[in-house]
């Protein structure tokens, strides 16, 4: 696949260095080194490798990836690994997809608390999940979820919402049956819905009684415990969405899901259309556009100035460290092995039909480099050292 006309380093090489310096002191570290990262992908900058295809016998240039999980271009080979490694977990039955969103006053505190809010995001909807789901009048089993975090709409607008991914079914409490979901149905979506509210609340609250959460700008009075408790009755009156989507269709479906979304970043160089004298335009999805009947699409072109775009796309920039996928319940890292076996076991599924390839013997690893020509193996003729950068003031003469 060629080089998009237009990529995201594009317009940070461009309009990034005039912009940093307007904003210095209001970018935070890590949005400068994700600025950085990806001007300097794939460039001389970072260096890379001569290479020689040992069929054509063509020789090229690749450089190396910044690797940085909020770069458009460093993504595809990182979710394949991740892939690989998930598939081995996939059980024989029906899997679901949840939707659990902040409203809008509530995403404005996250985005001043992103750690304690994004986080609180994860934890709440998994117990969440868990809870109704162990409730007899549900489900009355132990279930595992995969969660992913999203923070942006299809116009980058900072909308924290977590996509789970959910096995129809779990473990009896007793460990000796597997309940499944009746078919084309996972949970009450209202029932989820009530619940996340009430508890996000409680949680909100608690993290505001122990001084966890900051508030700046606009939000200062919230700082203040009786704003805090009057915000906190106006979330108590709005409606919280929970979306569940009808499940998918097979293990594979499931799979090609997960490609799209485990490793998506705020918006992919694929989207962008034209970089010009009115501003950076790409594609976006309008998903209110049906709601107003028939000749309305969603697919749509928007044009933001240069500044707009690059502030939209740094506004998710995740905290250092801060895991956007996570594991629950049966699904959990700690015992994901062994409740796996377990509910295969329930299933009647042998695991080795699951986990084994068909002949691992055969099995040769994959080239690192292939030819872009022929698709032959490429090999290394000579490795190109990274730019050196200047670390320290020249020493004075």
């Amino acid at each position: 696949m060629g080089r998009p006309a237009l990529e995201v380093a594009d317009i940070f090489r461009i309009y990034g260095p005039g912009w940093r310096e307007a904003q210095r002191g209001h970018l935070s570290l890590a949005q400068l080194k994700v600025m950085s990262a990806i001007t300097q992908c794939r460039s001389a900058a970072l260096g890379g490798h001569v290479l020689r295809c040992g069929g054509c016998g063509s020789e090229q240039i690749s450089y190396n990836s910044c690797r940085n999980r909020h770069c458009p271009k460093c993504q595809s080979s990182a979710a394949q690994r991740w892939l690989d490694a998930r598939q081995v977990d996939l059980l024989p039955v029906e899997y679901y997809h949840v939707v659990f969103t902040l409203p809008a006053s509530v995403a404005d505190v996250a985005y001043q608390n992103k750690t304690a809010v994004y986080g609180l995001l994860f934890d709440v909807t998994a117990e969440v999940l868990q809870t109704i789901a162990a409730d007899p009048k549900h489900l009355g089993a132990r279930i595992g979820a995969t969660l992913v975090l999203h923070t942006w709409g299809s116009a980058m607008t900072h909308h924290p919402h977590v996509h789970g991914i959910v096995p129809g079914g779990g473990i009896a409490p007793d460990g000796k049956t597997w309940v499944a979901c009746r078919s084309g149905f996972f949970l009450p979506v209202r029932v989820l819905s009530r619940l996340f509210r009430r508890r996000f609340i409680e949680e909100l609250q608690r993290l505001h009684d122990t001084g966890a959460l900051k508030f700046f700008g606009e939000l200062v009075r919230l700082a203040d415990a009786e704003a805090f408790q009057d915000w906190l009755e106006t979330l108590r009156r709005c409606q919280w969405v929970v979306y569940a989507k009808r499940p998918f269709a097979g293990p594979q479906a499931v799979l090609a899901y997960l490609s799209r979304y485990t490793h998506r970043v705020a918006i992919s160089n694929s989207r962008l259309i034209a970089m010009d004298e009115r501003g950076v335009t790409f594609r976006w999805k309008d998903y209110r556009a049906n709601k107003g009947g028939r000749g309305r699409t969603r697919n749509k072109a928007m044009t933001l100035a240069p500044a707009e775009f690059m502030r939209r796309f740094l506004l998710h920039v995740l905290p250092a460290g801060f895991h956007r996928i996570r594991h629950y319940g049966l699904l959990a890292n700690g015992g994901r092995k062994n409740n796996l076996a377990l509910a295969r076991a329930l299933l009647g599924v042998e695991p080795q039909a699951l986990d084994a390839p068909a002949d691992a013997s055969t099995l040769m690893p994959a080239p690192t480099f292939v030819c872009t020509h022929c698709g032959h193996a490429m090999v290394v003729l000579q490795i190109l050292p990274r730019d050196c950068s200047i670390r320290a003031p020249p020493p004075c003469e």
